[in-house]
């Protein structure tokens, strides 16, 4: 089963300097990814992770984000899958990060 991150731990995570960040992948399309996304973020789209994953890194955590933690979860199980041992989702995804956690990120 894919571990889920939520949104408060992940704000709390990367704000800890004194922590690995993790590789935030960001599964979306480029035209949802243009109006809003998290900071320091890779796009993929979920399409292409096949034909990408040589891009991903394997010796730290990476974190899925898509718009509502759907798309995130298929591609973290994808991953898990495929020999990713440090893979989390983001619950609830850009929606939940722009309700709760950066309040000005534009919504759709």
């Amino acid at each position: 089963m894919i571990s889920e991150i939520r949104v408060a731990e992940l704000a709390v995570w990367l704000a800890d300097t004194q922590r690995q960040a993790p590789f935030l992948l960001d599964v979306r399309e480029p035209w949802e990814v243009e109006i809003a996304c998290l900071a320091d973020s890779s796009n993929i789209p979920m399409h292409l992770i096949p034909l990408r994953m040589n891009e991903l890194p394997d010796d730290i955590p990476i974190v899925t984000i898509c718009h509502h933690g759907v798309r995130s979860y298929q591609v973290a199980l994808y991953l898990e899958n495929a020999g990713f041992e440090q893979v989390q989702s983001l619950a609830g995804g850009v929606e939940a990060w722009a309700s709760n956690i950066d309040t000005q990120m534009a919504r759709y």
